[in-house]
């Protein structure tokens, strides 16, 4: 019995919560629960007895279909995409969130390998009688050796991505889907946790190498600033790739950041995003190969950081206010 009131939980746990469906819910429940006695009545064991109900009520849209309950009245032209397409939708939001991982990941090595390579020229360690320009223009080399690979990959991510931009025009997911969904989406959660912990402790932990390396003196804080970026590079790829997954959960559910009344937030604080981060990075560079302040630059990306946060929250408050 307790099988059919989780089973009945789960599927309405994904609908709205209106006084029709709550008592489409307790209905349902009694009717269940009815057979269920009738068959155990007729020396069914427990479980031929819950499947043979689970398969007789458990076509929940259709018997709403029937019933005539209205859900979203926005929704009624959108079109219902199947479970083999929820399937392959989240399978392309993973391979994308790897490739689209991989590509920031070789473009943030590579502006580490900039720094390397030129450090390593104007020391004399490697290209002796190399002169500084020099320096740069092999580190600069290296540095698109490495971007072409990750352009490439965020050109297929795109490619592949392309495929589904039909969804963002509407759609419903059945109901049956929709419960299974939002289970593999609470499971997924401890996960997503788990990652964004990591990737904050290793950008909150990156300076630390800075600080050790400036101990042997000022020339060797600049490879504690490659090794801050490839930790940088790491954590990146972390909360691309996970963050990916969690994206293709709520947005077919269609919560947090994709519910109606934050697509719109979105757009203007993408946006924002889209000259700032970028902005930034240009800073760190110029701050670091013009003016030799690596000791110092990488405290621009944790103020950019927490200015974001900041407009993000405000924009969003002031958003809602106005609804």
């Amino acid at each position: 019995m307790e099988t059919i009131k989780n089973y009945l939980d789960n599927v309405f746990a994904a609908l709205p919560k209106t006084d029709e469906l709550f008592k489409l819910k307790n209905d349902l429940l009694i009717n269940m629960e009815e057979k269920y006695n009738e068959l155990k009545s007729e020396k069914k064991s427990e479980n031929e007895a819950i499947g043979i109900v689970i398969s007789e009520f458990g076509n929940i849209d259709e018997l709403i279909g029937e019933l005539g309950v209205n859900l979203h009245e926005d929704e009624m032209n959108f079109p219902t995409i199947t479970e083999e397409e929820v399937k392959n939708y989240m399978t392309m939001k993973k391979q994308t969130g790897i490739l689209v991982g991989i590509g920031v990941f070789l473009c943030i090595t590579g502006t580490a390998l900039l720094i390397l390579i030129t450090t390593l020229v104007d020391e004399g360690i490697i290209g002796r009688g190399f002169s500084e320009d020099t320096g740069y223009m092999i580190g600069l080399i290296t540095l698109f050796v490495m971007i072409v690979p990750a352009v490439a990959l965020f050109i297929y991510s795109g490619m592949k991505s392309e495929r589904y931009k039909y969804l963002k025009k509407g759609f419903n997911v059945p109901l049956s889907v929709k419960s299974l969904l939002q289970q593999r989406y609470n499971g997924f959660t401890s996960t997503y946790m788990v990652s964004l912990i990591l990737g904050v402790c290793l950008c909150v932990l990156s300076p630390v190498s800075i600080f050790a390396a400036s101990v042997f003196g000022d020339t060797a804080s600049i490879y504690g600033v490659i090794v801050l970026l490839i930790i940088i590079a790491i954590a990146v790829f972390i909360f691309i790739y996970y963050g990916s997954i969690k994206e293709s959960f709520t947005f077919l559910l269609r919560i947090d950041n994709f519910s109606k009344e934050n697509v719109e937030n979105n757009k203007v604080i993408g946006a924002v995003a889209a000259i700032l981060w970028p902005l930034a990075v240009c800073i760190f560079l110029v701050s670091g190969l013009v003016f030799n302040k690596w000791y110092i630059n990488w405290i621009i990306f944790p103020i950019t950081g927490i200015l974001f946060g900041m407009f993000s929250s405000v924009y969003s408050i002031i958003k809602k206010r106005k609804d």
